[in-house]
């Protein structure tokens, strides 16, 4: 590439990144907290942008300027243009070692396009069957209110339960939302996606779903699940992990959340 299509690439990506940080497109990649330095990066890849193109500009006209020729004596009052002799060979000698860059380079552009274009769906049931639990148990959780409904994220609520023992969620109900998963017998899970940085390492954490489950439940579709504690568990099938049950009072489908993944375990 030359300077001035590395120039327009790196503009366009940068508006690209500035484009995602200013909508809820960049949830699909990052963690929310991470947003002020999504930002920021795309605000140094335009910076970038103009200054490369400016240089190169500058350079531009410095090549198209007569040789020996300053700025304030172009209007004829300077020297003679040398276009012969030792520097006339010399700018004809580096011309003709001048090499063309490889065109494999503009595969570089594939990424952004697919940036630009395509914006990928988030992690759903077909990673989360794939992968085990990553329940991790909270250094300490925040006290909950004395009654009433309880409304938790679902790595919360698989944290209290197993790890609490479900100790202020007896008896309460407790409405939880996430995707549902199929397992290859068929059992219904609620799933979360749980972040640490990115989109790249995120984890699912299950919850278990009994009583009155739905008689069709859609892999991938969105649930807000109304029910109890239990004291009920099982292992994951695929690293033995812990994952607790919720018995199911109320469900309804709801559209995807604006930021699917959960990251209540690590914040």
């Amino acid at each position: 590439m030359n300077r001035q299509a590395q120039s327009a690439i790196l503009f366009v990506l940068g508006a690209a990144l500035l484009h995602a940080g200013l909508t809820d497109l960049y949830l699909r990649y990052v963690k929310a907290g991470l947003r002020p330095l999504v930002l920021a990066a795309g605000v140094v890849l335009i910076v970038t942008a103009v200054a490369t193109a400016w240089y190169e500009w500058r350079a531009d006209v410095k090549r198209k300027r007569p040789h020996g020729v300053e700025p304030h004596e172009e209007g004829g009052h300077g020297e003679e243009p040398q276009g012969e002799g030792a520097h006339g060979e010399e700018a004809h000698e580096e011309g003709a070692h001048v090499h063309r860059e490889p065109r494999v380079s503009w595969l570089l552009v594939l990424p952004l396009f697919a940036l630009i274009l395509v914006a990928p769906p988030a992690l759903g049931s077909y990673s989360a069957m794939r992968t085990g639990t990553a329940l991790q148990q909270a250094y300490g959780y925040q006290k909950l209110p004395a009654s009433g409904p309880l409304r938790l994220g679902l790595a919360d609520y698989a944290g209290r339960a197993v790890y609490e023992h479900g100790k202020g969620l007896t008896g309460r109900p407790i409405t939880i939302t996430g995707f549902v998963a199929l397992d290859h017998s068929g059992a219904p899970y609620l799933v979360r996606m749980a972040l640490n940085c990115c989109a790249a390492d995120a984890q699912p954490v299950k919850i278990g779903l009994t009583g009155q489950v739905p008689p069709v439940l859609k892999p991938d579709g969105w649930l807000q699940v109304t029910g109890t504690y239990t004291a009920r568990r099982t292992k994951d099938a695929v690293n033995g992990g812990p994952i607790p049950y919720l018995r199911v009072t109320a469900a309804k489908p709801v559209p995807t959340p604006s930021d699917p993944y959960d990251e209540t375990w690590n914040n």
